[in-house]
């Protein structure tokens, strides 16, 4: 049988859901605004379901310093442009503009996995570097070369932030459940960057070439 504290969960966790979906569309309340509400409530007398001498204990601080100091990171290398010029270094350094595709593919994916151990999210990692990815396929001299399509690969690898925990806030989530240290995250988190960089390159060179995206 549902609790009367179960019930006031379920509907701010409704309530919190629809502000989420219909943000910027049936009203301007951003998500980190709704969510310190719904927790607000939730922490109220009578209306809420917990106490702050509750909470206090069980959450991971830890984990908030760390994903502060991945936002940072990020930041820096935006506000400093050192993101760009990485980019730019790359492209004289490779000599990108009269590589293959493929090359092309293979050396901003590897930009890309590396750049975004300094990042703790993939949708602030793209909104960076992604116009840089344009701006750099723009300049090749290779014939043939699909922008949009090339663009849409390396999306993918944005989202490769499998190395570190603070890469991700899901990565950090499950880290702050103290059941596995750093080194452990790493073990695993490089085998499957490593997988899915040639997974990218495999479909590349075949599926994707044969469709002219690449």
């Amino acid at each position: 049988k549902i609790t009367k504290d179960e019930m006031k969960l379920l509907c701010i966790s409704i309530c919190l859901l629809v502000l989420w979906t219909t943000e910027k569309k049936l009203h301007v309340i951003d998500t980190s605004t709704s969510t310190i509400i719904a927790i607000s409530l939730l922490m109220l007398p009578k209306i809420g379901v917990m106490h702050w001498e509750e909470v206090v204990h069980k959450i991971n601080w830890g984990t908030v310093v760390l994903f502060g100091v991945g936002i940072s990171l990020g930041n820096a290398l935006l506000s400093t442009k050192a993101a760009t010029w990485l980019a730019n270094v790359i492209v004289s350094t490779f000599d990108l503009s009269n590589s293959t595709t493929i090359m092309v593919l293979a050396i901003m994916a590897l930009f890309l996995i590396i750049v975004h151990m300094g990042f703790a999210s993939a949708t602030g990692l793209a909104a960076a570097i992604i116009p840089i990815i344009i701006s750099v396929l723009q300049q090749l001299k290779t014939p043939g070369v699909n922008v949009i399509g090339m663009t849409m690969i390396l999306q993918y690898v944005v989202s490769f932030g499998f190395i570190l925990p603070v890469n991700a806030p899901q990565n950090m989530i499950a880290y702050g459940t103290n059941t596995f240290e750093v080194r452990d995250f790493v073990r695993c988190g490089i085998p499957l960057t490593i997988i899915g960089f040639c997974l990218i390159m495999l479909l590349g060179m075949t599926y994707w070439k044969w469709l002219g995206v690449v």
